[in-house]
């Protein structure tokens, strides 16, 4: 494109809309990797993880080129690593915010605006975002695509260093040198089926002189998590004020050993349904689904006064004329979060006429990215896969369960749920019997904390469990740079070695 034709050059955050005309860019940059481009879902993955990373190139409206970026912690990778292992196999799960180097995934240019130093633009802005994050610095595997011309007769390094004394061209390495970035190692095996770079790349990286380094403050992030569950007894409660009295008890304990987190089991106020056991069971349930906003009010009320984030289990709710199986999740700055039971059971449907939900999410807290599946959809793999995909670290499962063989599909699917996300997963069910309340007589449960299986951990994945059918509260640490560790390093890596050249996951 000539000088005089161009009307206007804007740089912009990429949208998911943009994708279309983004692949027609990536298609025609990598000729010589045709199927290089990147899928729609992953394009939607970076812009859910780190969306002002991603930044775009308009000419008179069409999209010229686009860098990817995500935000890393160098450390976990040092000077040694492949294009797999710093996109975590392409799912980008190696993003942090907490990261201190921003690493360049991509940058391209349509052929017909090369020339118009777009590309010097877009470094630019990864400059200027980088100053802005306060990160230390910009890294990035960079490709030598002419290096096949001259490897029978050069090593990496002395075609690094002839383009360098410009004794050979090579028009990307001589961009980024002239952009300021520095060589600073050779990457074998970088970039799999990059043939004209025989797989190396050159580690490229770009120092920032305005990096101030984090001093050591007061901070809400926290690395090693505190569990409190409660594994609560079913006994009759005349009303709402006698069942919180009993809540705040044992929030108050858990509080007291300065956990983070307050776990309720699902359907936790059931015997309140006790004085309405003389109605039709679906009416009896719609009776208690009345009380849910008092006890989340109260429970929020809570959260803040003891400095815990309260998980409040289940209860049932009526939404637009329809019951559903919802529960709260009151975090101690005051905010309040909504989940539902996506899989209600055949006999929560049958007897009750409750609907299954249609919200999943991850949860952000002031101790990490959690999740929350209600019972049932504890023994549905997809979802809790979804939330890893997500950033997950502690996936928290309300249950209640009558007999011994319904709580052990729980707690086995749970511990499944814990070894291929590689996070930990924390069980809490309730005990006891509720003579007079029909549908709710029985309880059976034996509340646990699940990990994945690998050294750093306990070889039998359990990191504490409660005496069954017992009242009684249980607290476990939990340290999230494990898992960070076990995601890179571990013996196995679940999440990293799945094979996504065979299937996909993604939600609706």
């Amino acid at each position: 494109m000539k000088l005089n034709e161009i009307d206007k050059i804007e740089l912009t955050y990429l949208q998911l809309d943009d994708y279309l005309a983004l692949k027609d860019v990536m298609v025609s940059a990598y000729v010589s990797m045709p199927d290089a481009y990147w899928t729609e879902q992953h394009i939607s993955t970076l812009l859910k993880k780190f969306s002002e990373g991603q930044a775009v190139i308009k000419v008179n409206g069409k999209l010229a080129g686009c860098a990817l970026s995500i935000i890393v912690d160098y450390n976990q990778f040092e000077n040694n690593h492949t294009y797999r292992q710093i996109t975590a196999d392409y799912s980008f799960n190696s993003h942090n915010d907490d990261g201190d180097v921003l690493y360049g995934i991509d940058v391209f240019i349509k052929p017909e605006y090369r020339g118009l130093r777009l590309g010097r633009r877009l470094y630019d802005y990864r400059k200027e975002l980088c100053e802005k994050l306060n990160l230390r610095g910009i890294a990035f595997g960079g490709r030598i695509p002419n290096y096949h011309k001259y490897s029978k007769n050069l090593s990496p390094k002395e075609y690094i260093e002839k383009v360098r004394r410009k004794e050979i061209h090579d028009p990307v390495l001589n961009f980024q040198i002239s952009n300021d970035f520095h060589p600073s190692k050779i990457l074998k095996g970088y970039l799999e089926g990059d043939e004209a770079s025989n797989e190396f790349a050159v580690l490229l990286e770009w120092d920032n002189i305005y990096y101030e380094k984090p001093v050591k403050k007061a901070t809400t992030k926290k690395k090693v998590i505190r569990l409190g569950l409660i594994q609560w007894q079913m006994r009759p409660y005349e009303n709402v004020e006698n069942l919180m009295r009993q809540a705040e008890y044992f929030i108050d304990a858990v509080s007291g050993y300065r956990s983070d987190f307050a776990l309720f089991p699902e359907f936790f106020n059931a015997p309140l349904m006790a004085k309405n056991n003389h109605l039709s069971e679906p009416n009896a349930i719609r009776e208690l689904a009345k009380h849910t906003n008092e006890i989340i009010e109260r429970f929020s009320g809570l959260a803040i006064s003891y400095n815990i984030n309260i998980i409040s289990g289940s209860m049932p709710e009526i939404k637009d004329n329809k019951l559903y199986n919802v529960g709260y999740l009151c975090k101690r700055d005051g905010s309040v979060e909504r989940y539902e039971k996506i899989h209600v059971t055949p006999d929560e449907a049958k007897v009750w006429g409750m609907q299954g939900g249609n919200e999943l999410k991850v949860f952000d807290t002031d101790c990490g990215k959690i999740g929350i599946l209600v019972c049932y959809d504890a023994e549905f793999p997809e979802l809790s896969r979804l939330l890893a995909d997500e950033g997950m670290d502690i996936l928290f499962v309300p249950f209640l369960t009558d007999t011994q063989n319904g709580y052990s599909r729980i707690r086995n699917c749970a511990q499944a749920r814990a070894i291929e996300n590689e996070c930990y997963v924390a069980i809490a069910g309730s005990v006891g019997n509720l003579p007079n309340v029909h549908n709710m007589d029985i309880q059976f449960a034996q509340s646990m904390v699940f990990t994945p299986c690998d050294f750093a951990f306990p070889s039998n994945g359990i990191k504490a469990e409660a005496t069954p059918n017992t009242e009684m509260i249980l607290i476990a640490d939990v340290d999230i740079d494990l898992l960070r560790e076990l995601h890179e390093f571990g013996s196995v890596r679940n999440l990293k070695d799945r094979r996504k050249d065979l299937f996909e996951l993604r939600k609706k």
